[in-house]
């Protein structure tokens, strides 16, 4: 898949890329967790979502925030970073201005990410959040939740606990107009060890889901 660089905020940021040689097709930004714990775009949970997005036709876009990898610029604590995603979405569309459908994707961190990014962009019809640490930032701002989606959580995740993702996926179902899917991956702790092919099989069913009950698009 190519690498891309393209300019952000705080300078160039370095990208992977799938292209669709389809007309029309669907696109998605994928956000990897945090910064400052290791996280990148090549980070094993995103790279199954971004692969989950590619299976299914989509034109798909990760990247490093600032400061990961040869991303420029230094980790903001999140202001920058949702700084990044806003101008990797933009580029993301400038490649594909017919895109039929438009989607965002988060591990952690990065879930956390693309839920404001998601609050600040009406285009984004679905959105598919891993692991969103709701223990540790405030969700709030979802209010109301746009779009319809789904948030997957690990049994056994520590970092990110199963009763406070919970209490988040409880808080946006009571909302009108938007459907929210929650899913368990039993057995699992916050990096899906050993449990990344049921997760990818979660993330790959509700796509194919959303994408069968979406109106085609000429």
């Amino acid at each position: 898949m190519p690498e891309v660089i393209f300019n952000g905020p705080a300078g160039r940021i370095e990208g992977r890329y799938h292209h669709s040689k389809k007309a029309n097709s669907p696109v998605a930004l994928v956000l990897h967790p945090h910064p400052q714990f290791g996280g990148t775009m090549n980070n094993p949970v995103t790279y199954a979502l971004f692969q989950a997005f590619v299976n299914r036709g989509f034109s798909v876009l990760r990247f490093n925030f600032r400061g990961v990898g040869r991303s420029q610029g230094s980790f903001d604590a999140g202001i920058g970073e949702l700084s990044d995603a806003a101008a990797a979405l933009d580029w993301l569309q400038a490649q594909n201005s017919d895109a039929s459908q438009c989607w965002i994707g988060g591990f952690s961190f990065g879930a956390w990410i693309a839920m404001q990014v998601l609050m600040r962009r009406p285009e984004i019809e679905g959105f598919i959040s891993v692991a969103p640490p709701a223990n540790m930032y405030d969700f709030s701002f979802l209010a109301p939740c746009p779009s319809s989606g789904i948030i997957i959580n690990g049994g056994i995740d520590q970092v990110a606990p199963q009763a406070d993702v919970l209490k988040l996926v409880e808080r946006l179902k009571t909302q009108k107009g938007i459907t929210i899917e929650h899913a368990t991956v039993d057995g699992a702790n916050h990096f899906f060890e050993s449990k990344l092919e049921p997760l990818a099989a979660m993330v790959g069913a509700y796509l194919d889901k959303r994408l069968a009950a979406a109106p085609e698009k000429s």
